[in-house]
């Protein structure tokens, strides 16, 4: 019997590592081509903040998702997706300092009174920091249960980077002066990752899933009864 070898890598694996370097090589390539808006510094920060965003809601998802669709996969591709969601995070802190204020800490002190979306932004990457360092297997075995508690700072790190990215818009919220929506998209995305982890609701979703399965199978078993009689006969 020939024995079957599985693929290296799954379509699934080639699509997560793809999307995840195809931002920057793009930003790489119009940075230099000097194609990145008339304020390059400025979209930088905006589309590797964004690309962090991203990255994370996709990491944040993978465990629900698998566990509604029944998608086992989904789970092994969680810590890719995070870590992607770490490089762009920390381009994005790099822009700011490095690029955008030239690592004058003065100056980003002075701003810190009239932007509160720095300290919050920085609080999101001191969390998400040791989250990146132990996404190892090595800190997987060696923390045990304390791990899993270590990585549900995930469920503050979101929100916190939805408030950073909502008050970096220029406007007023309260008087819905500005272009909030794409901010309150992800949150709105955010909040229902998290309803979706609270057990009454996962159990909802999964009893649902089960009523779909259901419903396909008892359709589809008027077919195979009509081929197995046409196999008798």
């Amino acid at each position: 019997m020939k024995q079957t070898h599985k693929p290296r890598f799954t379509p699934l694996q080639i699509t997560v590592h793809v999307a995840g370097w195809f931002p920057l090589v793009r930003l790489v390539v119009e940075y230099f081509t000097q194609h990145l808006t008339a304020n390059p510094v400025q979209a930088l920060e905006q589309h590797t903040g964004i690309q962090a965003l991203i990255f994370l809601l996709l990491s944040l998802s993978c465990t629900p998702l698998a566990s509604i669709f029944g998608w086992k996969e989904l789970t092994q591709r969680r810590k890719a997706l995070g870590n992607y969601g770490f490089l762009y995070a920390a381009l994005h802190v790099l822009a700011f300092f490095v690029i955008d204020y030239g690592l004058n800490l003065e100056a980003v002190w002075l701003d810190i009174r009239n932007k509160p979306y720095i300290i919050i932004g920085a609080t999101a990457f001191l969390m998400l920091l040791p989250l990146a360092f132990t996404s190892f297997k090595y800190w997987q075995k060696r923390l045990g249960k304390n791990w899993k508690r270590l990585h549900r700072l995930v469920y503050i790190i979101s929100p916190l980077v939805v408030v950073h990215f909502l008050l970096t818009i220029k406007g007023n919220f309260l008087r819905l002066y500005g272009n909030f929506t794409q901010p309150l998209l992800y949150g709105g995305v955010v909040l229902i990752l998290l309803l979706v982890r609270i057990k009454k609701i996962k159990l909802a979703l999964l009893g649902l899933r089960g009523r779909i399965e259901a419903w396909r199978n008892a359709m589809h078993l008027p077919i195979k009864l009509r081929k197995q009689k046409q196999d008798i006969q």
